[in-house]
């Protein structure tokens, strides 16, 4: 009697299949359900697993030049925020120095204070040193930045694939090491992808809010305060006084225009922050001339891999910003992806950072999300994991294989 019983158990589940199958739009699948059941828990799981990915790269490299995977997540600016976290501005230890080799009693108030904050705030509770904090805090803020930019893409493509394969790029893109090192770059962009949320949704306090505290973590907050304070302007013309837009105006700057109010303080000139950046590592707006000059000495030399490729990165930033802007994109994501590529090339400094100074500039890869997303599955896929893996390596190699700061 089992056997019938578990023959009309099946045929009723076939039953239910065929139902839900002629019911569900077309081209929705179950799988396409479940995402949208957990939009976020995917999102989350994506970018997990495509950052696990860059660090086993990570560590095969670092192994192969005997050097410890922890060691390497830390490094570079990664220690200055430990360093700050640990004492303080006023304590930092006299052996980091800038990138001329030099220091002063104002060195350290070149780095913004929101993330050694939150290093010194997780440390205790999680009762971990400040390494530990520091890599929790960037693993957090990247699945917050995950589920802000799925949120960001509902609105420019309704099919959560679009969502996903955008945090794939964003999570796996050259550089994207960054996000799970003890770098801003994590919480900048979970920032920025909330404040970007706020604006698209209207919602004008979360824009405010997020914008006001990403300019707590670093100076290409410039940017984002500028898109989101000139659409909350925009809507309050378009629709009379609308306070929570006229208050995300007024507060979007706070953040950042406070942190370089005290640093003029404390250096006693009004340019201190921007005097503080350009002795120590040579960062000052000149127009471009750098880029070109790097661009120029690269065509000409193709002296290494990390020049080269990063050329290239710069390079496809830049279409990809004209990309965006002939998209049909709403305004205020083009103009915060193409600024920040503006940013990074009118912009002297350390020439090999540029890379990584463009990882938050997430809206950049929505032409190519959505393109992916009209490929066959099996293309999709498959050119999805060639990114990533070429992303992974190319940080891999940038933080084990080339000698110089990132």
């Amino acid at each position: 009697m089992r056997r019938p019983t578990l023959l009309m158990k099946n045929e009723r589940n076939d039953d239910l299949h065929r139902r839900m199958s002629r019911t569900m739009p077309k081209g929705l699948t179950m799988a396409t359900i479940a995402v949208r059941a957990r939009p976020y828990l995917h999102a989350i799981g994506v970018f997990v697993l495509v950052r696990l990915t860059g660090l086993v790269l990570l560590a095969i490299l670092a192994g192969n030049r005997h050097r410890e995977l922890f060691d390497v997540l830390k490094s570079w600016d990664g220690d200055w925020y430990l360093a700050i976290a640990e004492n303080g501005y006023d304590n930092v230890p006299p052996r980091f120095v800038d990138a001329g080799g030099q220091r002063t009693p104002t060195t350290p108030l070149a780095f913004f204070p929101l993330y050694p904050t939150l290093i010194r705030v997780v440390a205790p509770i999680t009762g971990s040193d400040s390494a530990t904090a520091a890599l929790l805090v960037s693993l957090i803020a990247g699945c917050v930045a995950a589920a802000g930019i799925l949120r960001v893409a509902r609105v420019i493509d309704p099919r959560p694939k679009t969502g996903l394969l955008l945090i794939a790029l964003w999570g796996g893109a050259p550089m994207a090491i960054t996000l799970s090192m003890a770098y801003t770059e994590a919480l900048f962009t979970a920032l920025a992808a909330w404040a970007l949320v706020g604006v698209l949704e209207r919602n004008w306090l979360l824009a405010g809010v997020c914008t006001a505290f990403a300019g707590l973590v670093r100076p290409s907050a410039s940017v984002l305060v500028g898109t989101v304070a000139l659409a909350a302007i925009v809507a309050v013309f378009r629709a009379g006084k609308t306070w929570q837009a006229m208050v995300c105006a007024v507060l979007s700057p706070v953040g950042l225009f406070g942190w370089w109010g005290y640093v003029a303080k404390r250096t006693g000139s009004l340019t201190g922050w921007f005097d503080i950046q350009r002795q120590g590592w040579f960062s000052y707006f000149d127009g471009g001339q750098q880029t070109v000059r790097f661009f120029g000495d690269i065509i000409d030399t193709g002296n290494s891999v990390m020049e080269t490729v990063t050329m290239l990165l710069v390079i496809a930033a830049v279409v990809l910003t004209i990309l965006i802007i002939s998209a049909r994109i709403p305004w205020p994501l083009w103009l915060y992806g193409g600024g920040t590529v503006l940013m990074v090339l009118v912009t002297a400094g350390i020439t090999y950072s540029k890379a990584r100074f463009l990882i938050p500039a997430f809206p950049l890869l929505i032409p190519v999300a959505r393109g992916l997303a009209n490929r066959k599955r099996h293309t999709m896929i498959a050119a999805t994991i060639a990114y990533v893996l070429f992303g992974s390596w190319f940080s891999a190699y940038s933080l084990t294989g080339w000698t110089l700061a990132i």
